[in-house]
């Protein structure tokens, strides 16, 4: 029995649940979980954002960078990927049995996605059902998905970004589009899709937007029997009866990133699952630190009030004296050509005193007060760099071309390919990224979780589909 109204999807030649598990990258969705909500007869989502490699053993084999240019290690780091998401795929079949439907997920901006995503489908023919992915304007994911002749499910957080898709590209391959996801930017985890005419601090409805994209979709001739995913924000079904159904909306189906971690099957290490059990309203943020200069969610640990915390201690510099910037900065600078205000100069003497005694320039003409140790782990950081999205802030690298942005690496951000695999494989949940959709507060009140309960996949998916 499943909660009212919701009807299995026909989706890669069988019927599935309108459930899928969302992608969450490096390591936090493997073939064990999206091997397990298949096997529950839903769509399980491989991530294959530099996922793991197993040796003879089983033991995950640790992407060591060990070549000496920064292209070389992003061209170990794309083999490490297409290394890793094949083996994902391959066992998550192995444990779905044949049922429910296995789908990869991507990052537009991460480095390589092109030959990733090309070299994975190439080794998994027939294995894949579809490919979701967002973090951009992936345009020629169409393209790619013909070429192997597998689903696309691009993910937007608006109409107006969907038609741009569909007009410049998606038209093409109007068959193998399976779904279109509306990523919520206020209420999912990762990165998300936030434009400069929309407000972080004024969460707006998702009906009306969700409303307005299935518009754009009919206005191109897209079926209602497409779906529409809702993701972000989504808990119990009974909370999203009247998007069931609804004939405004037409076919919607139902993400959930954030609710697989605390499985049984879920790899992230137990550490990280405790940690869910504890958030409260309000601990998950949506800033702006990411290297790839996309708004992102994540929970409000110690590493990111961190972040915060530096990018605090700055204060904007002249390289003449011009306007008010009337006094030469004497801290955390060598030489004289930096001009500042009288109170900018008074705090960056207060910072010098509290140990911040390194001023980093950023790309914006402001330096950031730091100490010795934090500048240190942040140049390390920055020549460790491995390329790992197409354009970094962090490090200023970038995957085509001459392979820099062209800008000042910015030392207010951080290396996400080093913490994201840091939390993922153990590593201290508080000094570490710990992506996070703003439901995460949930596990806490949600009966279901009561007395330390962890479910299994199979049981998660079953309380699901009862509403709750």
């Amino acid at each position: 029995m499943s909660f009212k109204g919701l009807q299995p999807l026909l989706y890669g030649g069988r019927e599935v649940w309108p459930l899928i598990e969302g992608g969450k990258g490096v390591s936090a969705t493997n073939h064990a979980s999206s091997g397990a909500w298949a096997a529950a007869d839903g769509i399980g989502t491989v991530s294959a954002v530099n996922a793991d490699s197993y040796d003879a053993e089983g033991k995950i084999v640790p992407q060591v960078y060990d070549q000496l240019t920064r292209l070389e290690r992003h061209q170990q780091l794309v083999r490490f990927a297409i290394d890793g998401a094949v083996e994902q795929v391959r066992r998550a079949h192995d444990i779905s049995g044949g049922r429910g439907a296995i789908n990869i997920n991507v990052l537009w901006e991460m480095g390589g996605a092109q030959p990733v995503l090309e070299g994975v489908l190439e080794r998994t023919r027939g294995l894949v059902a579809g490919v979701t992915c967002g973090a951009g304007m992936p345009y020629r994911l169409s393209e790619i998905a013909a070429r192997h002749n597998v689903h696309y499910l691009p993910i937007v957080s608006s109409g107006r970004a969907f038609r741009a898709l569909w007009k410049r590209a998606y038209s093409k391959v109007p068959h193998l589009l399976a779904a279109v996801v509306y990523e919520d930017p206020w209420l999912a985890g990762g990165h998300n899709g936030l434009s400069n005419a929309e407000d972080p601090l004024q969460p707006e409805d998702p009906f009306p937007r969700v409303k307005a994209l299935r518009e754009v979709m009919r206005a191109e001739g897209i079926s209602d029997e497409v779906p529409i995913v809702m993701a972000g924000g989504v808990w119990f079904l009974r909370e999203w009866e009247d998007w069931i159904d609804n004939p405004e909306l037409g076919r919607i189906a139902f993400q959930f990133g954030t609710r697989p971690l605390l499985t049984e099957e879920s790899p992230i290490p137990q550490g990280w699952k405790d940690r869910l059990r504890e958030l409260e309203p309000g601990d998950v943020l949506l800033h702006r630190f990411s290297p790839t200069g996309f708004y992102s969610s994540a929970v409000r640990n110690p590493f990111l009030r961190m972040l915060e915390a530096r990018s605090e201690r700055q204060i904007p510099y002249s390289r003449v004296a011009a306007g008010e910037h009337t006094v030469q900065l004497d801290a955390g600078v060598k030489g004289k050509n930096f001009w500042v205000t009288p109170r900018d100069l008074d705090r960056a003497r207060s910072w010098a005193g509290q140990g911040y005694t390194e001023a980093l320039k950023t790309p914006d003409d402001t330096l950031v007060f730091v100490g010795p140790q934090e500048r240190a782990t942040i140049r390390q950081d920055q020549a460790d760099c491995m390329g790992c999205l197409s354009h970094c802030g962090f490090s200023s690298w970038k995957d085509h071309d001459d392979y820099t942005t062209g800008r000042l690496a910015d030392p207010r951000s951080f290396c996400i390919q080093k913490t994201l695999q840091d939390i993922a494989h153990g590593g201290p949940v508080d000094d570490n990224l710990m992506f996070a959709g703003h439901s995460a507060y949930r596990f806490k009140q949600d009966p279901f979780y009561s007395n330390n309960f962890t479910p299994t996949v199979k049981q998660l998916v079953d309380r699901i589909l009862t509403g709750d």
